[in-house]
Order: structure tokens, then C-alpha cells, then sequence
């Protein structure tokens, strides 16, 4: 299938190509194994104020270049840092990272290898993880005398559990690929010759629903995971309510064509109102 291939130029940390309707974001500063700096968050800033406007975009994929997803935070640039210097640091990590996450469309993390630290942090940030079998998973920071920075110690728990959570956080030791499947915190491992592969299937499985669907469902489940459990479903419930809309609504048009047994023409409305 031929997919339009477009890269987009103006960042210093990774290369970025707008690919059909998806965008994949390959971190590319090999030579500090795709380590997280300043210029870093700089560019993703910049990235996802441009893709705001990308009414047709799907699905976004970030992976690494090299043998690293991202092996943690830039020390270079870290070492000399004051309390607040460190603090500001931090915050600026977690600000990003938020948006990444409560981006209006699924984030995939292809992880081709190390995803340590922030590194790991970052693809804790996406809604969920493909790993190689060669990728290797941990966060380190208590053997530099220090504790994650961008919200490690709050995602990770809420992923894998409390015990998991503090093994690898008080351990610092890596885990494997595997042993991160079994934990749930990636959701696939294949074999590194076919990740960018699989990784792109899902993309389209998840480019093929309903967009506003794909949307809402992302809002609804990451803003209820955090609210009361009677509120959350009462936000279900209106969202649920609101896709079905007038008479061209997306949520008509997928049940009309289920039953004439077609496929959905999915048309570019306006998005559905996001829960409060």
C-alpha cells in the first residue's frame, strides 16, 4: 500500500516523517544513546503545537535511532544543576510528558532498545508500548543518588503495581523485554527485525476506527483512571451519548454500516467535545 512519505525538518533531537496519517518521531542523538536534554523538550514542545493543526493525523509513534529507545536524562547537562535549576528541569520533563499524554490521539512507543530513566519515563508518557526482544527497561536514578524527575515514581506504579514499581525504582537493575511483558509494561514484544513493522499495523488497525471514536475513548479512559469511579462512568455516559449525534454523526454511520454489512466511510467532523 502506498503510504506518502514527508519529512519535516526543523528539530535538533529527532528526525520526524508524516507518514499517510500517521507521524513517526525517531529520536536521534546517537552519540548520548538518545539521551533526554533541553533541546529535547524544546523540540517536542514545538512538535506538538504543529500537529495540533493535523486534522487527518491518526496515530503518533515515537522510537529511537541506534541501540537506545532513550537511555535516560542528558547527566552532562544535569550535573551542574542547582536545587532550583534541577526543580525547573523537572517541571519542564513533566509539562511535556503531560502533553504527550493527553495528546487527542493514541501515542505508541516503539522501544528498539534501552528505555532507561527519563528515557523510560518518556514512553511511560504514551498510551502504550512495543517492545524488541532486545529492549531493556529500568530506572536507575538511585545509582546517581537520585529519583526519577519526570513523573516516574506516579506512572509507573499505576502501570505495573506498587511492588513492581519499587523493585525497579529502589533496585535500579534492568529488566528484560520479557519480564516487562509479564509486568504489563509493555503490551507486545517482537523480535527487532519486525518492531517498526508491527508497530505500524497497529497504527493502521487504530487509523481504520472511527476517529472521534478513537478520541473520545483515549479522553474518557485516561480522565476517568484519575477521577471517582460514579463520576468517571457519568462521563462515559455523556461522551457515549454525544457520538451519536445527528443523523451524520460518526456513531450513526459506523452502526448503519455494520448493518448494511460495508465498510464505514469515516468523515472529518469537527471534534467531539472533550470531557471537562
Amino acid at each position: 500500500m502506498f503510504m506518502q512519505q514527508l519529512q519535516i525538518m526543523g528539530y535538533t533531537t529527532f528526525k520526524t516523517e508524516r507518514l499517510g496519517s500517521f507521524c513517526l518521531v525517531t529520536l536521534d542523538r546517537q552519540q548520548s544513546l538518545n539521551a533526554l536534554n533541553s533541546a529535547f523538550f524544546q523540540d517536542m514542545n514545538k512538535l506538538l503545537d504543529t500537529i495540533a493543526s493535523w486534522t487527518d493525523l491518526r496515530v503518533l509513534i515515537i522510537t529511537g535511532a541506534g541501540k537506545a529507545f532513550a537511555a535516560g536524562a542528558d547527566i552532562a547537562e544535569m550535573v551542574n544543576k542547582n536545587n532550583d535549576a534541577a526543580f525547573s528541569f523537572s517541571q519542564l520533563g513533566q509539562k511535556v510528558f503531560r502533553r504527550l499524554e493527553l495528546l487527542g490521539l493514541p501515542v505508541i512507543a516503539a522501544i528498539n532498545g534501552f528505555a532507561l530513566g527519563g528515557g523510560l519515563e518518556l514512553a511511560l508518557a504514551c498510551d502504550f508500548r512495543i517492545a524488541s526482544s532486545a529492549a531493556k527497561f529500568g530506572q536507575p536514578e538511585v545509582n546517581l543518588g537520585l529519583i526519577p524527575g519526570y513523573a516516574g515514581t506516579q506512572r509507573l506504579p499505576r502501570l505495573v503495581g506498587l511492588a513492581n514499581a519499587l523493585y525497579m525504582l529502589t533496585t535500579g537493575e534492568m529488566i528484560s523485554a520479557g519480564e516487562a511483558l509479564n509486568m504489563g509494561l509493555v503490551q507486545k514484544v517482537v523480535e527487532p527485525e519486525n518492531l517498526m513493522a508491527e508497530t505500524m499495523r497497529l497504527a493502521g488497525v487504530i487509523a481504520s476506527k472511527g476517529p472521534q471514536a478513537v478520541k473520545a475513548v483515549k479522553a474518557v479512559t485516561r480522565k476517568g483512571f484519575e477521577d471517582d469511579f460514579e463520576k468517571a462512568c457519568t462521563m462515559e455516559s455523556q461522551v457515549f451519548g454525544s457520538l451519536f449525534g445527528n443523523e451524520d454523526s460518526e456513531g450513526r454511520e459506523g452502526m448503519r454500516a455494520f448493518l448494511e454489512k460495508r465498510k464505514p466511510a469515516w468523515s472529518a467532523a469537527p471534534d467531539q467535545k472533550k470531557p471537562n
